[in-house]
């Protein structure tokens, strides 16, 4: 891609720091004013969905100009490319998790698998075999029991180190599993072939996603509350099965999180065509550009100091603290890729990549 989409990265950035602001909620703490936590609340599950649909869309611009012209050579390239990439992901992600369970690169390794198997199929190929993983998922439910492993009280995940507990949580109950997330990959690859560029196609694409998240939110609302009739614990319940928290992962959290993740990148794309020199949007594309250095560098450097200064106290500041330094950690984000990319085109973990992949 030589020519970037500013709204692209802006996207970008904007999904980095919402996943700044609920990691540092869940890691540090989430107790406090309702109306910060309700603020931090909002990106649950919303930017993770946006980072993954991003990483589509990237892949899909790497490599429509070798496909539209049938390049055999470019898509080889191409291919070892994106393999190699998602090799590195997996290894970078499970290197630390450790002392970060909740890693989404590791899964990333096996989503950009899916998108080489699909990497010359057509577009409604691409979008039934997304769809096909939303609907699938709900029957692997029905057959295996989805808190296996979990200790939801404290998020851990018992048996992550033994081969079944590995795979089960790769693909089925994890964090972020391949089966259903991978659907998220897969439409922003499917997004990532279209015309961009176009503004009726962005503007299309902003109003069709914005009425589908409206909808969603609404009709999963009042179904819950239609149903629960005011019993807070019947209402918990549904809300797994209809709401729209990522966890599971069921068809109305997807189709939320791919409605919202389409929302938020055409009216990046708007926004940064119409104001392409704004000092605020042009910072936020450098922080996009950057986005893998800090999303590994949220986990090692912002929660880690932290933990450093005071490692009783993780999980249970107060919210105001987690979302006020989730916050300042992404406006230091923003600052450190305005002054690294004056002199350098990658960020430190992007250059490093480069390196080992080629």
């Amino acid at each position: 891609m030589k020519e970037r989409i500013i709204g692209i990265d802006i996207a970008r950035a904007l999904a980095v720091i919402g996943m700044i602001i609920v990691n540092f909620k869940v890691v540090l703490g989430e107790n406090g004013l309702s109306w910060v936590k309700s603020f931090a609340s909002a990106f649950d599950g919303k930017a993770a969905a946006t980072f993954v649909v991003l990483a589509g869309v990237g892949l899909a611009l790497m490599t429509n100009s070798a496909l539209r012209n049938n390049d055999s050579q470019k898509l080889k390239t191409a291919r070892i490319r994106i393999a190699k990439r998602a090799l590195f992901l997996f290894i970078v992600g499970l290197s630390y998790i450790v002392i970060w369970p909740a890693d989404i690169l590791h899964f990333y390794g096996i989503y950009m698998l899916a998108i080489l198997l699909l990497l010359k199929s057509n577009e409604k190929t691409i979008l039934i075999s997304a769809i096909a993983l939303i609907l699938f998922y709900p029957l692997l439910i029905g057959f295996w029991n989805y808190e296996t492993g979990w200790n939801f009280d404290t998020l851990d995940y018992l048996d992550f180190w033994t081969v079944n507990g590995f795979f089960r949580n790769l693909f089925f109950n994890g964090f972020h599993p391949v089966i259903p997330w991978t659907a998220f990959m897969l439409f922003g690859f499917w997004f990532g072939k279209q015309d961009l560029k176009s503004d009726r196609f962005i503007k299309k694409a902003f109003l069709v996603s914005s009425i589908t998240f409206g909808v969603i939110q609404i009709l999963s609302h009042v179904s819950i509350s239609f149903l629960s009739e005011g019993n807070e614990q019947i209402a918990s319940e549904l809300s797994q099965i209809i709401g729209t928290n990522p966890m599971p992962p069921l068809p109305i959290y997807m189709f939320n999180g791919i409605a919202i993740s389409v929302l938020i990148i055409s009216a990046c794309i708007i926004i940064g065509k119409r104001f392409s020199t704004n000092k605020i949007l042009l910072a936020l594309n450098k922080m996009g550009q950057l986005a893998l250095t800090f999303y590994v560098a949220h986990v090692i450097i912002g929660m880690g100091f932290i933990e450093a200064i005071n490692p009783e106290k993780m999980g249970n500041y107060p919210i105001e603290f987690s979302v006020g330094y989730a916050l300042i950690f992404s406006l230091l984000c923003v600052l450190f890729a305005i002054f690294w990319l004056k002199k350098r085109e990658n960020g430190p973990v992007e250059w490093i990549m480069k390196k080992i992949i080629g």
